[in-house]
């Protein structure tokens, strides 16, 4: 996924296309999505890609793993890259026991604006509304939707690293596995989630990347991408922040559509949308660096400015991250090497951005500072394994999350 070559470079701000559309409850006026204030604090997130073809008569069970916890938990569906409406006509959320088995007496029916079925327009999202109950942080949530005419390019997240299940027949309502005997490594039509938080202050970051930050050849199943591992950390500290989002789409690009719409593109909708958002980390640019169309040190910079100036004037904080090494890497050259330090060097002295953290310096080697410490290396010299994960959350300063505009 990361050694896709870029079609072309290009700075745009991104329209919003994250309007919710929800069917009004029966003898009631159910709000407007495109009006609707979704309170709450995201516990858990994964951008939306163009996935195979949706299929009718399909359930989908999906396990995600939540960061914060707290009550009102809603989940938000996505048909960002459908070509006709998306309707789910069941949808449930619970608590997972083991593989597709859910706790008992955890499995609760979601509704939209008071209705068992939403219909979600193309481009478009939906928030369902919020459940009764406490949602622990740090659990397995069991989100299960069916669809009943589905057709089409389906959304959702390709790369998962998790198992989820899926199968024949509308079995949302049932807390059993007896049904859901086949798997599928992405999330289905499911792109957010989130709680109310017991404190009024808690607020959440949300880590803007590409495979790196999507967990790529991290351990499958056991939630060690990065951003995991921080959520892990806030949890324990003393910070206001602790919902953590993780927004990284594999061979993502800053600048270019490629694997997906671009960093830029993709900021309103995947990023600024989310409820509690209190600061961006950004950690992308190495494929803009090594799909070699040109791009300079000079245009990545600039692409990072143009997000930092979005999310500050939408009232939050941007955090950049350092590009990590990747000299072994297929596609690694001196002149690509040159773009990274010199992206570096600039994001060290830049002020255009509320903190930088310096991944290139916790990942590269002492011996050769253009590859990656061996005992990082996942293998492919460019994603770190499940230490090189955790010792990246280990360089975020909460404190520097915890800021304010």
């Amino acid at each position: 996924m990361t050694g896709r070559t870029g079609r072309g470079c290009r700075i745009a701000a991104a329209l919003l296309t994250t309007v919710a559309c929800q069917p009004p409850a029966a003898g009631a006026d159910a709000l407007p999505a495109s009006a609707e204030r979704v309170s709450g604090v995201v516990t858990w997130a994964a951008s939306a890609d163009l996935l195979g073809e949706g299929a009718a008569d399909r359930s989908y069970r999906l396990i995600v793993h939540t960061s914060v916890g707290g009550t009102a938990l809603r989940v938000r569906v996505t048909n960002a890259f459908g070509d006709r409406p998306l309707t789910l006509d069941s949808g449930y959320a619970g608590l997972r026991d083991r593989g597709a088995a859910l706790r008992p007496g955890s499995n609760r029916r979601l509704t939209f604006g008071g209705a068992r079925t939403v219909t979600v327009p193309v481009g478009a999202v939906a928030w369902s509304d919020p459940l009764p109950g406490t949602w622990p942080a740090g659990t397995d949530l069991a989100v299960s939707l069916h669809t009943p005419d589905a057709a089409g390019p389906a959304s959702g997240h390709l790369l998962a690293m998790q198992t989820s299940y899926t199968g024949p027949g509308d079995h949302t309502a049932e807390e059993s596995a007896r049904n859901w005997g086949r798997t599928t490594g992405s999330w289905w039509y499911l792109d957010a989630a989130s709680v109310r938080p017991s404190r009024a202050a808690t607020g959440a970051v949300v880590a803007l990347g590409d495979s790196l930050t999507d967990g790529r050849r991290s351990t499958p199943g056991l939630n060690r991408r990065w951003p995991d591992y921080l959520a892990r950390r806030l949890h324990t500290a003393r910070t206001d922040v602790e919902g953590v989002a993780d927004a990284g789409v594999s061979g993502n690009q800053v600048l270019a559509d490629d694997a997906g719409p671009s960093a830029l593109d993709r900021l309103d909708r995947d990023v600024l949308s989310q409820p509690g958002l209190r600061t961006v980390f950004l950690f992308e640019g190495v494929n803009d660096v090594k799909a070699h169309t040109g791009v300079t040190a000079a245009d990545l910079i600039a692409g990072y400015r143009e997000i930092a100036r979005r999310v500050h004037s939408a009232g939050k904080c941007v955090v950049v991250a350092t590009l990590g090494p990747f000299k072994g890497w297929p596609e690694w050259d001196p002149a690509a090497e040159s773009v990274r330090q010199d992206v570096n060097r600039l994001l060290r002295g830049s002020r255009d951005f509320d903190a930088v953290t310096d991944f290139d310096r916790v990942l590269r080697s002492p011996r050769d500072p253009e590859r990656i410490l061996p005992y990082f290396d996942s293998g492919d010299h460019l994603h770190p394994d499940d230490r090189g994960m955790r010792a990246l959350a280990d360089a975020v300063d909460p404190d520097r999350l915890n800021c304010a505009r």
